[in-house]
């Protein structure tokens, strides 16, 4: 036998393997979907236990390399409308399976991996994105193509097609040029990466006096590495970087703030999870004047992690029943009176394990100076006391072990503040420069007149210190319930200074 016949033996021989792997590929992929679609309900239950949205699927059809058929996700209920999809109503993606071990979708990215499939998903055009499709002139606005491992890892990139809707009647626009989202996840959803892109979005609304405002962000870029913990709290690090954010009144540029960043770090040791979270932004600048930056950096410790996942479940499905209570949109005070009974109700879960918060530092600064703001607050679990708290000293002192706080404000930079402030507002820079000045100076005036605050050097400094039984504040030492009744509850008239 020659060389020749070798080889054809051999693409041949590979050839049926193949196509005898890629066919028993699609059978498993057809016998797992009722799995895949259980799973599917079972992580939206999960992330939004009140959405009231169901995923099924329909028409599968089996090929060699190629299966077709539908992921259609509609309300949960046929009678009871949905805040996303009215009873009747669905949005159905259309999935082309190419089968593995080597799917021609990724062959044609020269991906060599051997994957069991390859997954492209589209949207289609039911009445519930009829206004949707008319904005992108009949295309899908949303594309996905996702390797399926072997192992039941996968790694989606999604694309989003620019768009521009405009409401002739309100005035209303959404624009911008679309987006690219990458998300890679292991089979248990355990461990999530995800990296995204978006170049600008622009938003216009009318306002109370019914001025167009304009809304406009650039540069987004997200990027994370979670996972699990334990307890099911999800940590790892996250990062979100924007590079400008503006918005206009009428035409008029109002505010922008430039180089914002958000960075976050979370890790679990046992049952105790701890982070850091980290703000900055670069520039501010209000009616094109100069604010200054800022920065801050949140420690947390000790935080339990089964109290945590708790809590963070409380409060995805409370908030998620309030926004589906009738007319909640059209009723900011309710709202809003929703709002702080859940984080009154929730707040205590956060408190057990002995939590630690560490500010260090929260800085603002321009060209003058810089004030800085700095604290460390030690917590304790109020459920472990015994009895009732008989007096606000009582109460607090069942929450709080230790506190550390330093407040500096620079009398220059504060100076330079308010003095963009009433420029802004239509004084002239000589009227506002003494305006400012003579306000810095009344309010470290008026905060040594009520012992709050210190003047040293050129800087207004206040500092607290509490070590579970006595309040030192600016070097003064008293008891707690001293403290309280002179800073907090009001203090006795023969208390305050002449």
């Amino acid at each position: 036998m020659n060389k020749t016949k070798i080889a054809v033996g051999v693409v041949i021989a590979l050839g049926a393997i193949w196509t005898g792997a890629a066919w028993l590929t699609g059978k498993q992929i057809e016998s797992h979907m009722d799995q895949i679609v259980q799973n599917a309900n079972a992580q939206l239950a999960q992330i939004a236990p009140d959405s009231r949205l169901k995923v099924s699927y329909q028409n599968y059809q089996r090929g060699l390399f190629t299966s077709r058929t539908q992921l259609v996700v509609q309300a949960s209920s046929q009678t009871e409308d949905n805040a996303l999809l009215k009873p009747g109503q669905s949005v159905v993606l259309n999935e082309t399976i190419d089968h593995g071990p080597f799917p021609f979708a990724q062959l044609k990215k020269f991906n060599l991996i051997p994957s069991m499939a390859s997954v492209h998903s589209e949207l289609e055009n039911t009445p519930a994105l009829k206004t949707l499709f008319e904005l992108t002139k009949g295309q899908s606005v949303i594309e996905a193509d996702t390797r399926i491992g072997y192992s039941g890892a996968t790694a989606s990139a999604i694309r989003l097609l620019p768009l521009d809707y405009q409401n002739a009647q309100t005035g209303e626009r959404y624009a911008w040029n679309g987006g690219k989202l990458g998300i890679d996840s292991d089979a248990y959803g355990d461990r999530v990466n995800f990296v995204s892109d978006i170049e600008s979005v622009a938003l216009t609304v009318r306002n109370e006096a019914n001025l167009p405002v304009l809304f406009t962000l650039n540069g987004l870029h997200l990027n994370g590495k979670t996972h699990l913990s334990p307890q099911g709290v999800r940590i790892g690090e996250q990062n979100a970087e924007m590079k400008k954010f503006s918005a206009s009144v009428n035409g008029l540029e109002a505010a922008v703030l430039e180089g914002m960043d958000i960075k976050t770090q979370f890790d679990a040791n046992g049952n105790n999870v701890s982070g850091q979270v980290d703000y900055a932004v670069d520039k501010v600048t209000l009616e094109n004047r100069h604010f200054g930056s800022g920065k801050m950096t949140l420690k947390l410790s000790q935080l339990d992690g089964q109290a945590l996942k708790t809590f963070s479940d409380n409060y995805r499905s409370q908030m998620q029943a309030l926004m589906n209570q009738p007319g909640i949109q059209q009723d900011p005070e309710r709202y809003q009176a929703g709002v702080r009974q859940i984080l009154s109700a929730n707040m205590p879960l956060l408190l057990k394990g002995d939590p630690v918060v560490t500010i260090a530092p929260l800085s603002w600064k321009n060209d003058k100076g810089e004030s800085t703001f700095n604290l460390a607050a030690h917590f304790k679990d109020p459920a472990t006391a015994s009895g009732a708290a008989q007096t606000p000293a009582d109460a607090l002192s069942r929450m709080l072990k230790t506190l550390d706080g330093k407040l500096v404000i620079n009398m220059p930079m504060a100076t330079e503040m308010m003095k963009q402030v009433a420029m802004a507002e239509g004084y002239q820079e000589s009227d506002a420069d003494k305006l400012a000045d003579q306000q810095v100076k009344g309010l470290a005036a008026m905060g040594q007149m009520f012992r709050l605050t210190q003047q040293q050097d050129d800087n207004i400094v206040t500092s607290l210190q509490y070590n579970g039984t006595q309040v030192t504040m600016n070097g003064e030492k008293m008891p707690l319930d001293g403290f309280l009744s002179r800073y907090m509850l009001g203090a006795p008239p023969q208390d305050l200074p002449e």
